[in-house]
């Protein structure tokens, strides 16, 4: 890792613990002017310094040597495509699956951090949606959290039938929305664009 970017992080870090500077080098017991030093890629930490820094931040020494700003269009698209899981099997894995690729390489690829905290927020919103309009159309009086789309239109036809064939369609057109959103998502990965997800609560910042 170069100098330009191991100050990068640290200053990620730092912010993220809600540091200044001042209080990561009363933390670190290294001095204001080093840590000042770090940041602007004028010095490297080692030894006795980088233990103390990689404490004081919450991290491994390895953890903050082996980081490097890497773009990997191929680990966003398997993030992207992995919001399949969610209506292919079950909804919660759209969530779990996206959520556990993010906590691997948030701090290790470019853009999956931002990335991967737009498609969980979208999935938890979507996920949410998909259960209240479920549970209207049944009273509350069914639900179960194995499902798959098909499953759930089976059994909103057979609870209600016809009289309750506009949850059905509901449920396919947020069942659809997502899956063309995956797609468009899929296609703005391949030409370097922002991803873009939305209606989506913020859950993750």
């Amino acid at each position: 890792m170069n100098n330009q970017n191991l100050a990068i992080k640290i200053k990620d870090l730092r912010n993220r613990k809600g540091f200044s500077q001042e209080q990561l080098a009363e933390e670190s017991k290294i001095s204001l002017r080093t840590v000042q030093r770090i940041e602007k890629g004028e010095s490297i930490p080692r030894g006795d310094t980088l233990i103390k820094l990689t404490q004081a931040l919450g991290v491994t020494p390895d953890d903050l040597l082996e980081w490097t700003d890497i773009e990997d269009k191929g680990y966003l698209t398997l993030l992207n495509l992995s919001a399949l899981t969610g209506l292919l099997f079950n909804p919660l894995l759209g969530i779990i699956i996206p959520l556990v690729m993010w906590i691997l390489k948030k701090d290790k690829i470019k853009f999956v951090d931002n990335y991967g905290k737009k498609i969980i927020s979208f999935q938890i919103t979507w996920t949410l949606l998909v259960y209240s309009v479920f549970m209207i159309a049944t009273k509350g009086s069914y639900i179960k959290f194995d499902f798959n789309l098909f499953d759930l239109v089976l059994s909103l036809i057979n609870f209600r039938m016809n009289k309750e064939i506009i949850f059905v369609v509901l449920i396919g057109i947020l069942y659809l929305y997502n899956l063309i959103l995956i797609f468009k998502n899929y296609i703005r990965i391949k030409k370097g664009k922002q991803s873009w997800f939305s209606p989506a609560i913020p859950f993750l910042k």
